[in-house]
């Protein structure tokens, strides 16, 4: 509940003051002391008057002062609560959009794991029949020589001569023989295409 203040007007109050000094000073004895501590009474009351006002004014004008710091903190922890809730809002989509690139890394990584055991299980196989082709291969050059198709082709002509050489000769050993070479030669050109 606020009071209201009236200042009081400063020329009645040393009117009065000034003129009981002056009675005081014309009378004499106990009445002149009374007039005299009523002027200081006065003078000092007027004093502490215009002091409570001067106070008062300064505490309304501290409380407006505060007032209005209040509203400015209140109007700055509002602001401050909506910063804080967008902080929050955008730390959630971050935390949820970081938890969705790991479980997709996850993901990709156990797909590439999933790849990799795959290709070593089929490099052991791959590797495991290179090495039987390798030994079949191996075994296969004890028992096998390769010669150029033109050389066995030269070879066969070689036979068809012999063979009739020796069939000019009457030697039918020889001129078997010859033809049986001719026609294993014949064979092996067969079993291979012709790349011409």
């Amino acid at each position: 509940m606020s009071a209201t203040v009236v200042p009081l007007p400063p020329n009645p109050a040393s009117e009065t003051i000034d003129f009981l000094r002056r009675m005081a000073g014309m009378v004499s004895g106990r009445n002149g002391e009374m007039l005299l501590r009523a002027a200081s009474m006065i003078e000092s009351l007027s004093q502490r008057a215009m002091s409570a006002e001067r106070l008062y004014h300064q505490v309304q004008e501290e409380s407006t002062r505060n007032a209005e710091l209040r509203e400015s903190a209140e109007l700055a922890s509002d602001a401050m609560v909506g910063q804080i809730a967008a902080l929050r809002a955008q730390l959630a989509e971050v935390t949820a959009a970081a938890a969705a690139d790991r479980a997709a890394f996850d993901a990709e990584r156990n797909k590439l794991v999933g790849l990799m055991q795959h290709a070593e299980s089929h490099i052991v196989k791959i590797t495991g029949e290179l090495d039987s082709l390798r030994a079949s291969v191996d075994s296969f050059n004890e028992t096998a020589v390769s010669v150029p198709i033109e050389a066995l082709r030269l070879a066969r002509t070689q036979f068809d001569y012999l063979s009739s050489g020796f069939a000019r000769r009457g030697d039918p050993i020889s001129q078997a023989m010859s033809e049986i070479g001719g026609f294993a030669i014949d064979q092996a050109l067969a079993a291979k295409p012709d790349p011409a």
